[in-house]
């Protein structure tokens, strides 16, 4: 089994939000960056997959070099190797044309993303991903197991689960129910900084968007407290101040 899992480098859940350039560039300056949590339940469920029934998991990254402690992190939970695609991920549609330009030739049997990145919440690579060659793909998939070449998977739908099939090659992506992160241990990182990470350049691509600028929700007002005799008061506010009901 030949897996290929899609790593992002996104900024923690706790970063400070800022912009530069007349608030057109996020400000990467003092943000520490992480392996996309998805992404990281999508490497852990491949890699219990190729010990079960053997194989290689690699990881791909489109991204500059200050994406690789991210990359050295996912050798480290157990990836074989890890490609980074050197160049600045523009967007959804550049990402996916960039990995679907190195996958065409590597014969990969399945290829896992996250469900979306937790930075810009698209979630458009895996289908993206599977329009550019030609494969199959399976949104948002909470399990996923192997037998006789065929992949059963299971995933979330408006009032229950849908459960399916398909053959290989394919992409799908994580969701939280997938499996549990992996914390390296202090071999894993060891033998990551001898594992192969080689950096290839991204092949010619056309602009499909421009960012015209970027805006922070508005400041969260005062909080009103009403004791809970004065219904009344409550309601009044709620009708004339908020104008919810």
């Amino acid at each position: 089994m030949k897996i290929l899992v899609c790593i992002s480098n996104v900024p923690d859940t706790t970063t400070k939000i800022t912009f530069t350039d007349n608030n057109t560039k996020f400000n990467k300056t003092g943000v520490q960056f992480i392996i996309n949590p998805y992404d990281e339940l999508a490497l852990t469920r491949a890699l219990e997959i190729t010990e079960k029934l053997g194989g290689t998991v690699t990881t791909v990254t489109v991204g500059l070099i200050d994406a690789e402690p991210s990359i050295r992190k996912a050798l480290a939970i157990g990836a074989n190797d890890s490609v980074r695609i050197n160049a600045d991920p523009i967007d959804a549609f550049f990402v996916a044309e960039q990995i679907a330009e190195f996958a065409k030739s590597e014969n990969f049997d399945l290829i896992l993303t996250g469900r979306e990145g937790i930075d810009y919440n698209s979630g458009q690579v895996c289908g993206l991903l599977g329009e550019f060659l030609n494969i199959t793909s399976v949104n948002i998939i909470s399990k996923i197991e192997m037998e006789e070449g065929i992949a059963t998977m299971e995933r979330d739908i408006d009032g229950g689960k849908e459960k399916l099939s398909c053959k290989f090659p394919f992409v799908a992506s994580a969701q939280k129910e997938l499996a549990e992160p992996r914390i390296p241990n202090m071999r894993g990182i060891m033998a990551a900084r001898t594992k192969p990470l080689k950096v290839i350049e991204a092949s010619n691509s056309l602009n499909t968007s421009e960012t015209i600028g970027f805006e922070l929700p508005a400041a969260k007002g005062g909080v009103k407290l009403i004791s809970v005799e004065e219904t009344a008061k409550l309601i009044d506010l709620l009708h004339n101040e908020a104008k919810i009901i």
